[in-house]
């Protein structure tokens, strides 16, 4: 299995999907093969989840956005802090699609990773704020085990560099609040279902040995230094 996933990374290439609209959002490509996380992620769930749900997210938001010229033009982080002050026939439309996007954006960033354990500044930060990795293992599988539904549990990550824990149903992000994520796991079905069927609590527990703590240490430097934005 695993010399059939390394054959698959190896021959793959990556690309964008060309089904959403023009428009100012696009679909950025993988950065990985779809099998880079497998066994724990499986690689056809990872090309539906991308290149399906995530691509109809991109689609929606430029579709909803198309009229209206001076919300097209603001970066997503803006326009989801904003989103009481967007027209309103559109502010659905960006909260489930605009909120989708940016969280699944974040979400393709933090993967394909070998798992383990942070280091550094990050380490530190988890050890002061939540108790060290253990723990916060442990409270964030069980902050998306208790998630209603669809929905997703993220670390958040202030400008000072503290962190917290924090759970938001269907595709509603910190970002809403005007905060910023570190990092986040999807509890959505599509996100596990093929593989883990009604175990989210296994998928869960899987998940971290997926995670690029390299990656996730680069949004908290970036987060500290003001330039995170999704």
């Amino acid at each position: 299995m695993a010399g059939a996933a390394a054959i698959a990374a190896a021959a793959w290439t990556p690309r964008a999907f060309a089904q959403a609209p023009a428009g100012p959002f696009k679909l950025d490509p993988l950065p990985y093969a779809p099998a880079a996380n497998e066994p724990h992620v499986d690689a056809q769930t990872m090309e539906i989840h991308h290149g399906r749900h995530h691509a109809a997210y991109v689609a929606n938001l430029n579709t909803a956005v198309a009229p209206h010229d001076a919300v097209a033009k603001m970066p997503l982080h803006e326009m989801l802090a904003k989103l009481g002050e967007l027209p309103e026939g559109i502010r659905t439309a960006v909260r489930n699609n605009g909120g989708g996007h940016a969280n699944h954006t974040m979400f393709w960033q933090i993967m394909g990773g070998k798992g383990g354990a942070p280091a550094g500044d990050l380490a530190a930060a988890i050890d002061r704020d939540l108790g060290g990795l253990e723990k916060l293992q442990n409270d964030f599988n069980g902050a998306g085990t208790r998630v209603f539904g669809s929905g997703w549990v993220f670390v958040t990550v202030a400008p000072d560099g503290k962190l917290a824990l924090v759970s938001k149903p269907n595709q509603d992000t910190p970002l809403m609040d005007g905060g910023r994520v570190l990092m986040g796991n999807d509890v959505w079905e599509h996100a596990y279902y093929l593989k883990y069927q009604n175990r989210r609590a296994d998928y869960l527990k899987a998940w971290w040995n997926v995670v690029n703590w390299d990656k996730v240490a680069q949004r908290y430097a970036a987060a500290k230094a003001g330039t995170l934005t999704i």
